[in-house]
């Protein structure tokens, strides 16, 4: 029988774990390209679904502005805005004053779709009067709104109290 004989040199030269580090470096570095790329996927979710968003939330406000000229002219309005945000109209539908538009933005796995309402605060009463107009209130040093009224207090944090002293001898 032959026995090989291996120096002690080439002995110290092979090692179990040789190259390990290599298959570590590797494996660490394709886990971080997964997890880089399943943020990219969700980033590109998001922008599409704020795009949808904001398609329809002015799409509807532009409909709902242009209600009176009827609703093919006012949905027609809202598609113009909503391709101008880079969202496409799914739906529009006006009601009144008030309109209800559905706007979607995306592809395949990132697609989204919002619906977005707008109109008036609140039913419309021809026989209400219109609210008061808001008024500023006066500036300081300015003559006061009527005779006698007190003027407001000047800006800036209170003045001290009053220190009382002692009466001269």
């Amino acid at each position: 029988m032959t026995r090989l004989h291996v120096s002690a040199r080439a002995a110290a030269r092979w090692r179990p774990d040789r190259g390990s580090a290599t298959v570590w470096s590797v494996g660490a570095i394709t886990v971080l390209c997964v997890v880089f790329g399943v943020l990219l996927a969700l980033g590109q979710a998001v922008v599409a679904r704020h795009r949808a968003a904001g398609g329809a939330d002015l799409a509807a406000l532009a409909a709902a502005d242009h209600w009176a000229e009827g609703g093919t002219a006012a949905c027609a309005r809202a598609e113009k805005v909503a391709r101008a945000q880079g969202a496409r109209l799914v739906r529009c539908a006006i009601v009144g004053e008030t309109s209800e538009v559905t706007a979607a933005s995306g592809r395949g796995p990132f697609a989204a779709e919002v619906r977005s309402r707008a109109g008036p605060a609140g039913p419309a009463d021809p026989a209400a009067p219109p609210p008061p107009e808001p008024q500023a209130p006066p500036a300081y040093g300015a003559p006061p709104a009527r005779p006698g009224a007190p003027l407001p207090p000047p800006p800036g944090p209170p003045a001290p109290p009053p220190v009382p002293r002692a009466a001269a001898p």
